[in-house]
């Protein structure tokens, strides 16, 4: 299943990755792309994933705010 989120707090590359690396980490996310300038993460997961713990996720990397699109 894939589902889009919003991401807030990304101004670079680099976060766009720190975002990516953080929703991956995540057991359960099979994929995560990330587009910095659309503020955007559209995640792939094999089993459903609480939208608070992927928030937690992208906290651990910088000030990013994700929620649901």
């Amino acid at each position: 299943m894939t589902h889009t989120y919003q991401v807030k707090g990304m101004t670079c590359s680099g976060c766009a990755a720190n975002v990516r690396k953080a929703l991956e980490e995540v057991p359960g996310i099979t994929q995560a792309e990330v587009l910095q300038k659309e503020g955007r993460a559209i995640v792939t997961m094999d089993k459903h994933v609480e939208t608070t713990i992927l928030q937690q996720a992208v906290k651990q990397y910088g000030n990013y705010e994700l929620s649901e699109a």
